[in-house]
């Protein structure tokens, strides 16, 4: 697994407007052949991006997946099975030995940016 630790040629992406993202919810974007998914925790005002990949059975689905918390860590749940990772480390929260990528991501004039 990659280390969540940003490498030396990474750079800023435009993704999206922030009226055009789903309210406490997930899409998918393609950013340098990688599928990220990104996340507007709307109820906490906050961003979050992440590997779209679900490590648990290899499947592009996390975009899809259920936001929300635990003990206050903000998470996405697998949509197929459950699995949760935090959308700040990237730890899997459900007690397995499964990690994400996370991405910083930043609002700039009502734009949405990623770093890849």
């Amino acid at each position: 697994m990659e280390s969540t630790a940003l490498k030396p040629n990474a750079s800023w992406h435009y993704v999206c407007y922030v009226a055009d993202f789903p309210q406490d919810g997930g899409t998918c974007a393609l950013i340098d052949g990688k599928q990220i998914a990104i996340f507007n925790f709307t109820a906490k005002n906050e961003w979050y991006a992440t590997q779209n990949l679900c490590p648990h059975r290899q499947q592009m689905v996390l975009a899809r997946g259920m936001i929300g918390t635990q003990n206050g860590e903000p998470k996405v749940a697998c949509p197929f099975h459950k699995k949760t990772y935090s959308l700040k480390t990237g730890l899997c929260l459900s007690g397995d030995d499964f990690q994400i990528q996370t991405y910083p991501v930043k609002i700039v004039n009502g734009k949405v940016y990623v770093m890849v």
